[in-house]
């Protein structure tokens, strides 16, 4: 408790108010058309795949694999190890570095290479998070001097909650504290959640910690199931997008509320910003009074958008259920259809930050070459311009919409065939795995056109 309140604490203090260094890139709002045809096309194919595809095809197709290669794990600690010395850098470089955010790396790094990036790398490709863990090689290091025992054991019946917490804050941290690409003040917040987390892993074991604490971890390795790249011991094999989804266990209430907390903050990120949101609230968006007035809307905004997002799920699960009526429990229904909202979520989370990632991932490149303002041109990119029209004009706006609105309705289709094999798995026949899925596929295709919309909205 202790070292939750050394992170809490400094959070709380007051300092200058500076925007989400994402807030910075340029806003192409997605045109009526995008948003109507994407919620067209997600629901034709709803109706296509519930009435056409047998429930058990997609298990069958997605259980194809292309052998790739065998890999040890030798370089993991080494890999770890300088993963670890650069956070170090950058840290230190959020104290002593430049005061501006697109020229500081850490919020860079942070908010756009770690955040963005990285969601969409493992999603991409699988868990390369595995190896560019910075608590691992430390861990290992420390391990050995003090040997593997650990003092404490965490519970089975904690499960997940302790992640579910910390990631609470740090949305809470990204969307509603008014500073979070402060350097100085996000160093603070990432060193010593660093260091909490590596005590815990000391204090109940590297591989508990990181199942059911350390919410980085937990998030990149639910998301790189759907990537293409799946490891077996030292084989690596190619799979379909979302194939490893099918045959993940049920979650218990935790894991599920986890899943459901993370598409949902990422949804409110974008609704926070919008013209309907703020005018709710008797803000006028023309003159927006800056986040620190609005702290109290934000944290109110991503409990309620939680709770909605929850709430519509379960509701949705229960239906289902009711439907099949062949008596299989609630909760193993719940905890292995949430696997569905996993496409959606990481849907949703390129489409979100994908100008973000082109034009400060641009900052990033120009920040990391000189870390502590020295002048330095460690890397070479120093003297980058950074091109803004990477997302401006005609041709780059349309290639740009067409992603979007691309990734977000591939997403949804994913979701529908992942819940479609997750129900044949539940349900004996093929009628009840279908009646199941209406509920649940009416929820997607109202995220779908939600999320379509949250990016043709007009924003801050």
């Amino acid at each position: 408790m202790g070292g939750l309140l050394a992170v809490i604490v400094p959070l709380l203090l007051p300092t200058s108010a500076f925007a989400h260094a994402s807030d910075r890139g340029h806003v192409l709002l997605l045109p009526t058309g995008y948003y109507l045809l994407g919620g067209a096309v997600a629901v034709a194919v709803s109706f296509l795949v519930l009435a056409l595809l047998p429930a058990s095809a997609p298990a069958r197709l997605w259980r194809r694999r292309v052998p790739l290669l065998e890999a040890g794990e030798g370089p993991r600690l080494a890999v770890s190890l300088l993963s670890f010395a650069v956070f170090a850098a950058l840290v230190v470089a959020g104290f002593v570095g430049s005061r501006d955010p697109l020229s500081n790396p850490l919020p860079l790094t942070i908010w756009t290479l770690l955040w963005a990036g990285l969601v969409l790398v493992q999603g991409l490709l699988g868990d390369v998070w595995r190896w560019l863990n910075p608590w691992y090689g430390p861990w290992r290091l420390a391990a050995g001097l003090l040997g593997p025992r650990v003092p404490w054991r965490l519970p089975a019946w904690l499960g997940c909650w302790p992640a579910f917490v910390l990631f609470f804050a740090f949305a809470w941290f990204e969307l509603v504290d008014p500073a979070p690409d402060d350097p100085a003040r996000l160093a603070t917040a990432a060193g010593l959640y660093w260091l909490f987390s590596f005590a815990a892993m000391l204090a109940f074991g590297y591989r508990p910690w990181s199942r059911q604490g350390e919410f980085l971890t937990l998030f990149f390795t639910m998301v790189a199931r759907f990537g293409v790249v799946e490891r077996t011991g030292r084989r690596l094999a190619l799979c379909l997008p979302g194939s490893k989804l099918f045959g993940a266990a049920p979650l218990a209430a935790s894991g599920t509320a986890f899943i459901l907390l993370a598409l949902s903050s990422v949804s409110f990120d974008g609704l926070s910003k919008t013209f309907f949101w703020l005018g709710r609230f008797g803000v006028n968006p023309l003159d927006y009074p800056g986040r620190t007035a609005l702290m109290g809307i934000g944290a109110f905004g991503l409990v309620l958008t939680f709770l909605l997002l929850a709430g519509a799920f379960l509701l949705a699960v229960w239906l289902g259920q009711r439907l099949a009526g062949d008596g299989v429990p609630f909760g193993r229904a719940a905890g292995l259809l949430v696997w569905s909202i996993v496409p959606i979520a990481l849907a949703y989370h390129v489409a979100h930050y994908l100008t973000a990632l082109l034009v400060d991932g641009q900052y990033a490149l120009v920040a990391l070459s000189d870390p502590f303002a020295r002048g330095w041109n460690l890397i070479g990119t120093a003297h980058l311009h950074v091109s803004a029209g990477i997302v401006a004009g005609a041709h780059s706006a349309w290639w740009l919409w067409n992603v979007q609105a691309g990734a977000i309705v591939a997403g949804h289709v994913l979701a529908v065939l992942v819940a479609h094999g997750l129900a044949a798995r539940l349900h004996g026949g093929a009628r009840a795995a279908v009646l199941s899925q209406v509920p649940l596929t009416l929820l997607m295709v109202a995220y779908t056109v939600f999320g379509l919309w949250l990016l043709s909205a007009p924003a801050v």
